[in-house]
Formats: C-alpha cells, sequence, structure tokens
C-alpha cells in the first residue's frame, strides 16, 4: 500500500510568497528564467535554474550550476527569506485556473514505492535529465520541486482537505498568469495519521508530470542508502516531495505537433498521401479545428486549418498504446510519410502544449519556421492510469497538465 507522511516544510514567509514561488525547471529555457527572475531577487529561479546567476555561456549541466543552486538556497535560509516549520505537516495546495479548481495534498512520497513500483510511470527517462536532476538535488540537500502524482479519488480524503480549507490560507496569490495559488497547513497530528491511514489502503499512485525528478530522487536514495552503514530507512533520503491530487480534478490538455518541413512534397502532394488514411475537411479557422473528439485532428498547411479525420482501419481499436491519437498521426503521417524518426532526438520536430492554444500553431507555421502543424484531442487520465497500469510506456510528448506546480513553495530537505 502507499506510504507517505509529513515533512517539516522549508516554505516562504508569507509576504514574500508571490514573489518567491516560479515556474518550475524544465517548462522554461535559461534566457526565459533569466528574463522572468529579473529584478527579483527572491524568485525560486534563482535555484531551479542557478545558471541565470552566472555566465550566460555556461554549461547548465556543470558543476558550478548545481553548487550556485546550494548557494542561491542558502542564502535564502540566511536571509529568513525561507523558514522551516518546526514540526511535521502536510499542505493543501488548491490552484485555480479560470473555471478549472485542483486541490493537492504536499506530502513525503517514498523512494521505496517508486522502486517497488507502487507509483507507476507511463514515460521514459533521459539520463542527462536524471543526472541533471540527481546533481541538483545532491547539491541543494533537498527537493527543491515537486513531482505531481495523482491516485484514484477517495471520498474520506477529499473530506479531509475540505475541512482543512475552510480556515485561513497560509498563502493566497494570484500569480503572473493569471493562476490563483492557495496554501493551507495541515499540523494536527490526528489528521495527519488519518490521512496516512487513508493513503495506505491506496494500491497504486501515478507521475503525472515530474518523471525525472522522481527518478533522480530514487536514485539518490538508493546511493545514499548504501553508503551508509547505518541506514534504518526512517531518514529523509527515503523520501521525496510530491503534490498528490485525485484523479477526477486533474486536467490533460493536448499537446501538439509541428515539422518543419514536407520530406520534399508538395502541398498538393502532402495531401493527396495523407487522404488515403483521413477525410480532410477544410474549416475556415482554428477555432473550428480543435478536434472535440479523439481521432480527430487539425491540421495548418498554407494558410488553411483542416480538419482530418482518421478512416476504419488505420488503427488498432485493441491496442490501448497505438489507438491514441498520438499513435494514429506517428503512425500514418509522422513516420510514412514525413519521416520523422526518434520523436525525442528528431531535430524536424516540435511540440507545443495545449495552453499556448492553436493560434500559437498557426502564427510558427505563418512564419516559416515550420511546414505543417497538428493539432490533437488530449488523453483522459483514466487512459493513462490504465496505461501505467498495464506497464506500457505512452509515446513520447502525450500529456500536457495545467496549471504547473509553483516551486518554492513547500520545499524538502534530506536531513
Amino acid at each position: 500500500m502507499v506510504k507517505i507522511k509529513g515533512l517539516r516544510g522549508i516554505r516562504p514567509r508569507k509576504e514574500l510568497a508571490k514573489e518567491i514561488a516560479s515556474l518550475p525547471y524544465d517548462v522554461l529555457n535559461s534566457a526565459e528564467a533569466r528574463s522572468l527572475a529579473a529584478g527579483n531577487p527572491h524568485s525560486f529561479l534563482h535555484i531551479v535554474k542557478s545558471e541565470i546567476d552566472l555566465p550566460e555561456d555556461i554549461d547548465p549541466y556543470a558543476e558550478e550550476v548545481y553548487r550556485q543552486a546550494a548557494k542561491n538556497l542558502n542564502n535564502m535560509l540566511k536571509k529568513n527569506w525561507l523558514i522551516q516549520d518546526d514540526q511535521e505537516c502536510i499542505y493543501v495546495y488548491r490552484q485555480i485556473m479560470v473555471e478549472h479548481q485542483q486541490y493537492g495534498l504536499v506530502v513525503d512520497a517514498s523512494v521505496g514505492d517508486y522502486l517497488e513500483g507502487k507509483i507507476r510511470i507511463h514515460e521514459l527517462t533521459r539520463e542527462d535529465k536524471e543526472r541533471d536532476r540527481f546533481n541538483h538535488v545532491k547539491f541543494t540537500n533537498a527537493n527543491t520541486g515537486p513531482v505531481f502524482l495523482t491516485y484514484p479519488a477517495v471520498k474520506q480524503i477529499d473530506d479531509i482537505v475540505n475541512s482543512a480549507t475552510q480556515g485561513k490560507p497560509t498563502y493566497d496569490f494570484i500569480a503572473n498568469d493569471g493562476i490563483q495559488h492557495t496554501v493551507w497547513i495541515i499540523n494536527n497530528p490526528d489528521s495527519i495519521k488519518l490521512l496516512i491511514k487513508h493513503f495506505d489502503r491506496i494500491p497504486i499512485t501515478y507521475v503525472a508530470d515530474g518523471h525525472h525528478r522522481s527518478k533522480s530522487a530514487a536514485m539518490l536514495g538508493e546511493v545514499r542508502r548504501q553508503s551508509n552503514p547505518e541506514h534504518t530507512g526512517k531518514e529523509e533520503y527515503n523520501w521525496f516531495l510530491a503534490v498528490l491530487f485525485p484523479h477526477n480534478q486533474l486536467k490533460i490538455l493536448d499537446y501538439n505537433r509541428l515539422v518543419k518541413d514536407l520530406n520534399g512534397l508538395s502541398e498538393a502532394e502532402f495531401i493527396a498521401k495523407i487522404s488515403k488514411k483521413f477525410e480532410i475537411l477544410p474549416v475556415p479557422n482554428h477555432s473550428s479545428a480543435k478536434p472535440k473528439s479523439a481521432n480527430n485532428f487539425g491540421m495548418y498547411l498554407k494558410n488553411q486549418w483542416y480538419l482530418l479525420k482518421a478512416k476504419s482501419g488505420t488503427f488498432n481499436l485493441d491496442d490501448p498504446i497505438e489507438s491514441l491519437d498520438v499513435s494514429i498521426l506517428t503512425y500514418n503521417i509522422l513516420q510514412p510519410i514525413l519521416k520523422i524518426g526518434d520523436l525525442r532526438k528528431d531535430q524536424r520536430i516540435d511540440f507545443v502544449g495545449g495552453i499556448r492554444g492553436l493560434a500559437e500553431l498557426e502564427k510558427r507555421v505563418n512564419s516559416n519556421e515550420m511546414a505543417v502543424a497538428f493539432a490533437l484531442y488530449p488523453i483522459s487520465v483514466t487512459q493513462l492510469m490504465a496505461i501505467a497500469d498495464a506497464g506500457q510506456i505512452l509515446p513520447p510528448k502525450t500529456t500536457w497538465f495545467e496549471p504547473k506546480l509553483r516551486s518554492g513553495l513547500i520545499i524538502h530537505a534530506l536531513d
């Protein structure tokens, strides 16, 4: 069964919460991070993207970057911008994006559960990214960004969360992107014990976002366990920072594709080829091209939007992976016609999260940066969980969760 515990969270002083909380490290590049953190010494980007405080030509994986992250974290603690709770707590973290709300529990999740497959994954990790997060945690001695986990919703847990959120929150602010972030602290030992008991009855949780963070936490936990002759299993390195959300509150957005060229084909030749596998209907704008159901796609090519519908027999309905829209597009267009190879490495393809909208796809094709764009219908959380339960891996760039968890609101120290 799933193990969780409370933590003595390191967190911002109340008046600094909005200034400190930052986007996660993996949704923006170094240049974007420099721009966002400009003029704000409190920004947690100085920790999760610490290369912004070093020369612009620095290798982001250089040891100096991780040492800078540790230095910046220690400085924030010394200046009392960050404080640590005296007792183990569980934190309720609410996010509001337009009309969507989700309530998560910030906890310590078990490295052992991850290693035993009780925390299931749906995505492969890259060794360079694993090593990056491993080094970041190693040098800072902390989990500075949470792993986004989900679990099958449980009414009793919902009831405890609802009760905890009746009081005045510790933090409540609207970030510059318009998303509201609110945190309440659960420090009543009986409530914490009850939450731990309820999660002990849940057999499996799932990584929604943060595969590299969870893998690196497990790697570091194993290294420290093996190097500690007095290991007991109770050390903080046996746990990592996570936010657990019930599955029925999550929102997965589309994850769309852009390709730089048509593999030597003219627009007419390209349309002729895809018409063998798809019904094609020209539509007036990107609003009408947004897919309303699975097996339908939007396509933007040469100043024109189209709706594509996969023809019967072009995919295997009985296969949970091959029947996904990302697979249908890959196996019927991207690979055979456009000759896109490894989606993780091919430089001719790019991916855009649905939060940017279809207008972003249109803009990038109109600029001649890209030749064609495809808009997809998002998978469901239920599909994601079923695929993880089957021990299968989703194709690259299948899920885009919004809103993103802010880093710096709660930090987990490893000792």
